[in-house]
This record gives structure tokens, sequence and C-alpha cells, in this order.
């Protein structure tokens, strides 16, 4: 049966409508009708579709019977007045789910994390007063062998680069070999883009022999997490219905790293619709153990930076898809605060939640490629211009540190704050506001993305979706009203963390995942410490989150940390000749 006639059927159901059978409504086009106009709760609006196609209406009686559940009470005159209305809000509600609206279109309601901190937008204008320039220039190293270019940092490539040790088209082979070679272990990769990357390659070498230097990632290769538009590759967004889709556009990060001459040679997998790390080709593995999932949903973006595959890649986070992965991968991962990072031409899942970010072997790598990728755009409405400066030194004697002592402090995060504390920081005990039930304002999450995939719902699309189809299935019950009361407590929770940020400029661990994404602020995972685990050892990480727009002193510390940490010396042992492959 096609869903579109089924549902078709069900709205000429119901009286008051131009179609009205004399039969009455179905129990599908009631529930439809009630939760569309918002009615109560979930369970009100069950019992009363059941009652309403018991007897062919819905009738003032009805509502009476099923109102006890609602949790509110109605007077006889408001029952009547409903019964009465709901046939017209339908024909209303009708006529606006006629109109066909692309996955890609916004809404016209913008989240806007400054609301609760109006001082913000003055003081992110300039640098904070504990920041400071900082050289970062490094010493000249020898000549390498091509299998050690994998581990490289960002600033130590392009110096080979313009000492013509290497060659960008040479760094681009290496990353194509490497990927293609460890993807059937780790199953990262959705599409390489050799002709592209070998074309950007040869340009790159060209330019920066002719002294055209467009910056430290010019002739760097990168990969993109596969709900990232590449104009001329497919875009599948991890299900298998969009598995050969090619999308005309390019993202605007896509053309900002390439306005900065970076070399895009994969698009990598991405959790089913931005979930996960389960994709339409199976699941993608965690390098330094190939029997575990690389968590996600940016997970081959993880997957391929901890495995040496490419220097860095693009992730976007809406509930933990950077911070995750990251922390299972053993990388550094950088969620800039919400707006700071065009998502045009990147599936929206949640117009109020997503944020894209960088994935890369170190912090200061993070701190490269944010500065080539912040800044406002007008085909993002939400996007910002705020001040950032990339490197920079912080003095620790002037911030104030938080050691968040209201949840569980796991053995990274008081590794990196033992490493913070040698080197002077002052750490102050704080809480974060967990009164307001964070987990369940990511119900906006939930309505937003019922709504950008209602299609799927509409047309009963549930392969290759991971657990999605019933997240919008339930979605769809959750009332307008309900959806702006959550705002409005959403609003509490930032105003909540202003505060917070009053008494410390950072803090570190915290298990903030959904307060943090609910609220805007950034959040930086970096690897803190060596665990011994089967079957090697692995790094573990700490994450650092700070006020918003300030990913400069984020990554400052950070980068303190990593020093003093030096995980990143680690790699993990893969070879596909002698691992089991997924």
């Amino acid at each position: 049966m096609n869903p579109d006639e089924s549902l078709e059927r069900d709205e000429r159901a119901i009286p008051g409508t131009s179609g009205a059978s004399a039969a009455g409504p179905s129990r599908r086009a009631v529930l439809q009708l009630l939760a569309t106009a918002g009615v109560g709760t979930a369970v009100f609006r069950r019992a009363l579709a059941d009652e309403a196609s018991k007897s062919g209406a819905i009738t003032a009686e009805q509502i009476a019977t099923a109102e006890w559940i609602s949790g509110f009470t109605l007077s006889d005159e408001d029952r009547r007045r409903l019964a009465a209305s709901l046939p017209e809000l339908h024909e209303d509600l009708r006529k606006i789910r006629s109109i066909s609206v692309n996955f890609d279109e916004l809404s016209c309601l913008r989240f806007d994390p400054e609301v609760a901190a109006p001082f913000i937008r003055e003081q992110s204008s300039r640098a904070r007063p504990w920041l400071s320039s900082k050289d970062q220039s490094q010493p000249d190293e020898p000549v390498l062998r091509p299998e050690e270019l994998a581990w490289l940092p960002i600033r130590t490539l392009a110096r080979l680069l313009r000492q013509r040790q290497i060659s960008s088209e040479e760094l681009t082979q290496s990353c194509l070999q490497r990927l293609r070679r460890m993807d059937p272990m780790l199953n990262c990769v959705v599409t390489l883009t050799e002709d592209l990357a070998l074309q950007q390659a040869r340009v790159a070498d060209q330019e920066l022999a002719a002294g055209k230097d467009r910056g430290l990632l010019h002739g760097i290769p990168w990969g993109a997490k596969d709900l990232i538009a590449v104009s001329g590759y497919a875009t599948t967004w991890g299900i298998p219905q969009f598995k050969d889709r090619n999308l005309p556009q390019k993202a605007a990060i896509a053309s900002k790293l390439e306005a900065a001459g970076a070399v895009l040679v994969a698009k990598l997998s991405t959790g089913a619709l931005a979930m996960g790390d389960q994709w339409h080709k199976g699941k993608t593995r965690n390098p330094w153990n190939t029997e575990q999932g690389s968590s996600g949903s940016s997970a081959g973006s993880a997957s391929a930076v901890a495995a040496g595959l490419v220097p860095f890649a693009i992730g976007t986070e809406t509930l933990g898809s950077i911070v995750s992965p990251a922390r299972r991968c053993g990388v550094a991962g950088l969620r800039p605060s919400f707006g700071r990072i065009s998502r045009a031409g990147c599936m929206a899942l949640s117009w109020t939640m997503d944020k894209p970010g960088p994935l890369a072997r170190t912090v200061d790598d993070c701190g490269l490629v944010f500065q080539a990728v912040h800044g406002a755009d007008t085909e993002d409405p939400s996007s910002v211009d705020r001040w950032f400066q990339w490197p920079m030194h912080v003095d620790l004697s002037a911030l104030r540190i938080g050691k968040v002592t209201d949840s569980a402090i796991q053995a990274a995060d008081q590794a990196a704050l033992d490493h913070l504390q040698s080197l002077g920081a002052k750490i102050i005990d704080i809480t974060l506001p967990r009164d307001l039930h964070e987990y369940a304002l990511t119900t906006m999450l939930e309505v937003e993305a019922a709504c950008i995939f209602q299609k799927f719902t509409n047309e009963g699309v549930t392969e290759g979706l991971n657990v999605w189809p019933g997240i919008f299935q339930k979605a769809r019950f959750v009332s307008a009203v309900d959806y702006l009361q959550a705002s409005r407590i959403r609003l509490q929770l930032m105003q909540k963390m202003a505060e917070v940020f009053q008494k410390v400029d950072l803090y570190v661990g915290g298990d903030d995942l959904g307060i943090a994404n609910l609220t805007g602020h950034p959040t930086i995972v970096v690897p803190s410490i060596m665990q011994d685990k089967q079957p090697q050892r692995r790094p573990e990480c700490a994450t650092l989150t700070a006020g918003l727009y300030d990913e400069a002193t984020l990554l400052a510390v950070a980068q303190l940390i990593e020093q003093k940490a030096d995980v990143v010396q680690y790699h993990p042992a893969i070879d596909p000749e002698t691992m089991p492959k997924p």
C-alpha cells in the first residue's frame, strides 16, 4: 500500500473536512489530527482516538472521558469548542503539509546562545586578558620515510612542503594509499575523492613553488564527514537511500578549506543520519581495538585520524558526535561554540544544536583548522563572527579552572587536572546545573529531526536508519506547546551556565554532554593518559569546556595538557595483514 494514498483516505474520513466519510474517522486519522494540533499528551490522544473511532466523531463527551489522563481539565464549554474547532484546524494543517519542503530548508526560528549572557558579544570581540600571541616555530627535522609522514602534525608537514622535502602530490598519494590499505579493516571510507585530490594537490604544489602561500593548510590532505556536501561525489548521510546521491552544492566549510589550499582525499563515514557508527556499509571501527566501533556519528573522521590516514578531518556534533568518537579513538577533537562555523551544505539534524568542528592528532592542528573555517556566512543565519587567533600562550596564574564535583571524575579528567595543577593552575570546585533535566530537553532535538525527516516517517521509510524511525514517530506526539515550553526551560539552563562562567573561565570533565550542547558552549577533547587495555594500550581523553566563543583559551590550555601528558607519541598498532577484518 502506498503510504500517501493511505494518508489521503484517513484525511478524507475526518468529519468537517471536504471529503468526510459517513463511517467516521479512523483511529489513525484522529491520532494524526490531535498530534498535529498539539492536543494533550500522547496517552490522552490515544484514549481520545479510541473513543472517536468507536462512535465516528470527536465529541465533547469523548474529550471529557479521556481528559483524566491529559494533564489538564476543560470546562464543558471548552470541550464543545474544542470538538467544533478541530476539523477547521486540521484543514489548516492539511494545507501546510501539502507544501513541499526540502531536507535542507531552514526554520525561521534561530537559536541564539548569547541570549542568556548579552555581554558575551562585546567580551568575545577581543582576546581574553590571560592570552598572548605565541611563536610556534619548530626546529628543522631530517627527511622522514614515507610511512612516517602519517603521524606528523600539520606544522611539520607544512614546513616540509615549503622546504621541497615532500610535495603535496606525494603526501596526497600517501594518504590515498593508506586509506585503501586500512579501510577494509576500519570501514571508515565512503568515497575516495582521488581525482579531485590529485588536481588540488598539483595546484598546491604549483602555487607554493610560485610563492603563493595560502597558509599552513596549503597542500595538506583532509577528510570530510559524509554529511558535508561536495559536488561531484556522493553525499550519503550514512543511509542506503542516498548511497548514490550527488548533491550539486559544495558545503561552506569545504569551500573555506579549499580556499585555504587543503586537499580533500575522502568522504568519511557517518552513522545513519548522524547517529552512531553504523552506516549503510556496516560499522566503522576503532583503530586501537578493531573489535569495537569507533562511536559516532563522526565515526570515520575519528577513525581515519587515529589510524594516521589523514592529518585532519571535519566532523559535526549535535549531541556528542565529535566528543564521543574523539574520546573512543584517542584523538583531539574540537566542538566549537554554536554558530562559530557555517553549516550551509551540511545535513541538518537540529537547527538549534548542530555544530561542525575539526578532529586531528594534536590540539595545535585543531586550532589551525578552526582558524581557517570559523566565521559568519550568509547561507547560515546562525553563524557569527567572533574573535579568534591561533596559536596563543595562556597565563595559567590568571585563569580560573573548575573541577566539577557533582559528577564522577574520570581518570583522564583527573590526569588533566593534575597536569594543570603541576603547571601552577588554581583549581576551583564547582557544580553544574543538573536540576533542569537536560536530557528531557533534548526532546527539542528529536522534534526538529522529526520535522526535517518527516518525509521518511510519512512514507514508512525505515531501512538502514538505525533507531531513528521510532524517535521520529515518538516526536510527532510532542505538542508545539511542549516544544516551546522546553525552549523556555532551556533558556534557564543557559542562564545558569552563564553564572557558572562568572565563577570559572573553563572547567574539566563534568559529564556535561547534554548541558553544553543545549547551551552552545565549546568543548575540546584531548588525550591525557595511556591506559592498559586489551588488545593494546590506548589513550584516554579528558574534556574541557569553556565560555562561549572562547575556543582560544580552550585550545591553549588543552595544548599544555597535551604537552605534559605526551600521549601523542603513541600510535595504534594496526596491520591489515594480521588484524581481524570486520
